[in-house]
């Protein structure tokens, strides 16, 4: 009888014991953020709608209904005067530029953000065991891992991953990496660069779906400290939840609306079609298919599929109502309440069409969408860095607390797009903030009007025959501007 009961507090220890080893290793598997700090260029290379005047003026390939289309774009556009430019296009360099100056454009951004994010936490560059790296438009020998890790004398058996060619959606791509990895190897800590170098990629010609490029993207980068130490989990800012990604790359049309190519003359720009809204659309739709079952109450998900339900049998029983001809790319609201699980919404600052198509598709509020609205405003279009000065645009704004939901939501050529959750771990609306990209502006945002100045400077050009234009000298500009 003795022998039977020690047997049976054996097998119930090691049973035990397997139980505690499984729920321990699945905590090791989270991802967190530990700290992370967005790119501020220099002052140098601020952007004014003057100095803009003076980049399309430089372009002798454009005529005035170039210049008429750029008028429109950058009004459009909603961009202000304060976001950033690679610093060849100050020198005038734009049309002839060089190797080192895409590399010196990267490099000032890695030493600044990478340095600040480590310091502020005191983690030795050695003690980073993954590294990350995600610029799509810049490829160079050594690769860009490689001199980051030259100039922070990282290890040498640290994990590097180099990603290039893979859009605005990169960041998050990156994150699934570092995930990943997290799940076969615990207490690391991973570093993830997210930037895109503009400067070998400004596009001189006159084809106006590439030109397009120019109105919206701008200079920036961030870098994210990612961990699965369960030591320093109460030093983290978030953990994630979930991360779904949507890639479309088998559909011609989605393929071919955002691609790298080159011009009758042979320059080469970046292509944005004009079936870009409905490449996006769809890859919203699809995405959100699979991360709302993962991120909403079944409540809501119930109330969901009644609906739908409810409107499938009207549609049966009146078919006519249901065969809307909409626009191509016309923004489709989906239909659920996606604040039944979420707080804030952290959308790509792709341009003002893509956060109004998803302020229109999830049904959100001015308030959601200002912390987007407001980083295009002042930052333009970074690629995948983007999200996460709207990130910052949240925290510096205090509207963070202890356990909110962040819905992330990118895109990207492909075309892709990627969405993720991250809950708060603490709360981050009290008390002096870090050093955070905003923190110098954060009191001026939103302004009461975040109109372009473009038409009031450049709007004569409207009135301009194409008969008799020529093209001045010098841009007539309103004497307030001079």
């Amino acid at each position: 009888m003795d022998l039977l009961l020690l047997i049976f507090s054996i097998l119930v220890s090691y049973l035990s014991f397997k139980i505690w080893k499984l729920i321990d290793s699945k905590k090791d598997k989270d991802c967190y953020i530990l700290d992370y700090q967005c790119h501020k260029p220099s002052d140098d290379r601020m952007v004014s709608t003057h100095f803009s005047g003076e980049i399309i003026h430089r372009n002798k390939n454009l005529g005035l209904e170039e210049y008429k289309f750029l008028l429109k774009a950058i009004v459009s556009s909603g961009i202000g005067e304060q976001t950033y430019a690679p610093r060849l296009v100050f020198e005038g360099r734009e049309e002839r530029p060089t190797l080192q100056d895409g590399i010196s454009e990267m490099e000032e951004f890695y030493v600044d953000t990478i340095g600040k994010l480590l310091e502020r936490q005191q983690i030795s560059p050695k003690e980073v065991d993954i590294l990350v790296v995600n610029v799509s438009m810049l490829t160079s020998m050594p690769s860009l891992p490689s001199r980051i890790i030259n100039h922070y004398k990282m290890r040498e058996d640290i994990k590097v991953f180099n990603l290039t060619g893979m859009g605005c959606s990169a960041s998050l791509i990156s994150v699934d990496i570092v995930k990943n990895i997290f799940k076969s190897y615990p207490n690391k800590l991973a570093l993830v660069a997210t930037s895109e170098s503009l400067s070998p990629n400004w596009y001189s010609g006159n084809n106006r779906s590439m030109i397009l490029a120019n109105c919206l993207f701008r200079s920036g980068g961030a870098a994210i400290l990612l961990t699965n130490k369960r030591s320093l989990r109460k030093k983290a800012m978030f953990k994630l939840k979930c991360l779904v990604r949507t890639h479309h790359g088998a559909r011609e049309e989605s393929y071919n609306c955002c691609i790298q190519s080159e011009d009758k003359q042979g320059r080469v720009g970046f292509y944005l079609g004009k079936n870009l809204p409905k490449a996006a659309t769809r890859a919203l739709v699809d995405n959100l298919k699979v991360i709302a079952p993962k991120i909403l109450p079944v409540t809501e998900l119930l109330r969901f599929m009644l609906k739908l339900f409810i409107k499938k049998i009207k549609m049966r029983q009146n078919p006519s109502k249901g065969s809307k001809n909409l626009p191509p790319g016309t923004p489709i609201k989906a239909g659920i309440n996606f604040k039944t699980g979420i707080e804030h919404f952290c959308i790509h600052t792709g341009g003002k069409a893509v956060i109004d198509g998803i302020q229109h598709s999830l049904d959100l509020t001015d308030y959601d969408i200002e912390p987007a609205r407001m980083t295009l405003y002042r930052f333009g279009n970074t690629s995948a860095s983007s999200l996460w000065y709207v990130l910052a645009y949240m925290e510096a704004k205090k509207r963070l607390k202890r356990g909110d939901r962040v819905f992330m939501i990118s895109f990207g050529a492909g075309f892709k797009c990627n969405s993720c959750v991250w809950e708060v771990l603490r709360d981050l609306t009290t008390g002096e903030s870090k050093e955070n990209v905003w923190n110098h502006c954060i009191n001026d945002y939103p302004p009461k009007s975040i109109l372009n100045p473009f038409t009031k400077m450049y709007g004569w050009l409207q009135d301009e025959d194409p008969e008799t234009f020529k093209i001045p000298e010098t841009f007539k500009i309103p004497d307030e501007y001079m």
